[in-house]
């Protein structure tokens, strides 16, 4: 029999055994040159990585997961969304993975609907008292609406089938009337909750991924929950935002079809053409493998999800300017799942795919001329399960991750986005072809906000395999004639800083951590700052740094103006 604690101990050795390999010392290195056209806007820089979320979300409000949503709180000024599943299940707020409920709904003795709202209120005060807002998914089924109802609630570790989470709660509702009176009740008290305005800054989906196992009705059946749900929600407020499908797998026939159902296709409820749209939704992810003793990341098929996607939404004339997000952007599919295919979690890969992903996702959507308004991250927490246990988060036991400081690092960028040319770029079009299997990728990307000038630079392969450092020279084009004195400041995340994961290595990799090294973890999860690169001045302002296989630095670089003489 596999006990957690000896299934915990299996992964911690491929986990460990990964981040070895990964860190082994070499001493080559390549150069690249990388030149930022300070004076070469392209547009207004989108901070599409303000989104989260997560399968169970009972553990929000629990000890780790306040700290956590308040980190993220923390980030974007107000500006930082969360999605969750399991928001009208059944059952009293018990967590376990892969799975949460509200107990939002049942019926009484005569089969009256019986309203509560106590656990989902909790859940979005724990998110509003951090300055975080809801992105609603409206799901799933109660076990009094379900058609199926039984069985119901599931009992999965990361040893069982995924589909054995496919229970009662993933059926069509038995009477679509009290479905959408459900949803006309809840929206009609969020708005009496929470108020007009918080309300109408929330996003409001229905169900996740129905094109897959969570939806076992037909196509036809959801289309009728969602025209269902629509119509429910904007009757109980006008001003609020729908939109959806959040289906998997980027653009495909499913996915076009939804589409065509909403922009020309016959509404199930009203009964006549389109269903609203405010915002379109899709999930993209990555196809992580283990092969030849190390982990091979599939950032290619991420990218192609996103690809296809953006394409279908560009070929209707009615949707090209409407805002898109991907509600779950990842490496992979399955943050409660455990495995050595999924060994880089803990890690900087991590770090730097995440990186090299957003920046591609906004190449991606300029290139197809659509309106990308965010790239949902499906990470959050696992609360009481051993310190970096291989599950995808963004904190493990209130340790922060490497991967977080990314966001931290995103967080500080602004104003513009600003043109970059780097010589250790990966084309696209090759990643779309064969993601990053050859040369490493070492880019960057950059605002400008008025005097301050961010660039955060990746050198990522998909291979956690050790590899050679990357020697940066970094050229900064049309700085205005008016600067003065110019200092920079640098973040960094790799194998010695922002690193927790390393630090709990150093330390023996305690499953009990005492207290003096807990604080110790702690500190070592934040993002670090390192010495800043020597600008040269000239005709161009140059700057160099070593940037070692799979780290990611964030540059601020600042000055200030002097008047003409």
């Amino acid at each position: 029999m596999v006990t957690r604690k000896s299934r915990w101990l299996i992964f911690l050795f491929i986990l460990v055994g990964a981040q070895i390999s990964f860190a082994a010392d070499t001493n080559d290195s390549f150069p690249v040159s990388i030149h930022v056209h300070v004076d070469q806007p392209n547009g207004a820089w989108r901070p599409i990585w303000r989104f989260f979320g997560a399968d169970e979300p009972n553990y929000a409000y629990m000890q780790d997961g306040k700290q956590l949503i308040s980190e993220l709180g923390e980030l974007s000024h107000g500006q930082t969304f969360f999605r969750t599943h399991n928001l009208l299940t059944s059952g009293d707020g018990t967590p376990a993975l892969k799975w949460g409920s509200t107990g939002a709904y049942k019926g009484d003795t005569n089969g009256q609907p019986v309203y509560d709202w106590t656990i989902v209120d909790r859940i979005f005060n724990t998110y509003l008292e951090r300055h975080v807002h809801p992105y609603v998914e409206v799901g799933f089924m109660p076990e009094a609406l379900s058609v199926k109802p039984e069985p119901y609630q599931h009992h999965w570790s990361p040893t069982n089938s995924y589909n054995s989470i496919y229970t009662g709660w993933a059926y069509p509702p038995k009477d679509y009337a009290k479905w959408s009176e459900l949803v006309f009740q809840w929206v009609r008290h969020s708005v009496k909750q929470f108020g007009a305005a918080e309300v109408s800054r929330w996003y409001w989906e229905t169900w996740n991924e129905p094109n897959i196992g969570y939806w076992h009705g037909s196509q036809p059946d959801f289309f009728k929950l969602h025209d269902a749900t629509v119509d429910a929600v904007r009757r109980a407020f006008p001003a609020a935002k729908v939109g959806g499908p959040d289906s998997a797998g980027g653009g495909n026939k499913w996915f076009r079809e939804f589409l065509e159902h909403c922009v020309h296709g016959t509404n199930y409820i009203t009964g006549q053409v389109g269903t609203a749209l405010d915002f379109i939704s899709f999930h993209a992810k990555g196809s992580p493998t283990f092969t030849n003793d190390h982990v091979r990341m599939g950032i290619m098929n991420q990218m192609r999800n996103v690809d296809s996607a953006f394409s279908i939404v560009a070929s209707f004339p009615e949707l090209k300017s409407k805002p898109i997000i991907i509600g779950e952007s990842d490496p992979d599919g399955c943050a409660a799942c455990q495995g050595a295919q999924l060994a880089y979690r803990n890690g900087t890969i991590y770090a730097s795919y995440t990186a090299a992903s957003i920046a591609r996702e906004l190449e991606l959507a300029n290139g197809h001329g659509v309106n990308l308004e965010g790239a949902l991250t499906w990470a959050f927490e696992f609360e009481n399960e051993p310190p970096f246990a291989g599950f995808r988060v963004l904190a493990s036991g209130g340790i922060d991750l490497p991967v977080l400081n990314v966001f931290r690092m995103l967080s500080k960028m602004s104003g513009q986005q600003v043109a970059v040319e780097s010589s250790g770029e990966i084309a696209l079009t090759n990643i779309l072809k064969s993601g990053v299997r050859g040369n490493p990728d070492v880019s960057a990307i950059a605002s400008l906000d008025k005097n301050r000038l961010c660039i955060l630079l990746w050198h990522y392969h998909d291979d956690e395999v050790a590899g050679p450092d990357a020697e940066v020279d970094l050229a900064l084009d049309g700085l205005p004639a008016n600067a003065g004195k110019i200092n920079a400041h640098q973040f960094r995340i790799d194998g010695d800083h922002s690193n927790a994961f390393t630090e709990w290595q150093r330390l023996g990799s305690p499953e009990k951590i005492p207290a003096d090294q807990y604080a110790q973890l702690k500190k070592a999860g934040r993002l670090a700052e390192m010495d800043a690169p020597k600008i040269i001045p000239g005709k161009e302002s140059h700057l160099q740094l070593r940037l070692p296989r799979q780290a990611v630095t964030l540059l601020v670089i600042e000055w200030q103006t002097t008047s003409a003489k």
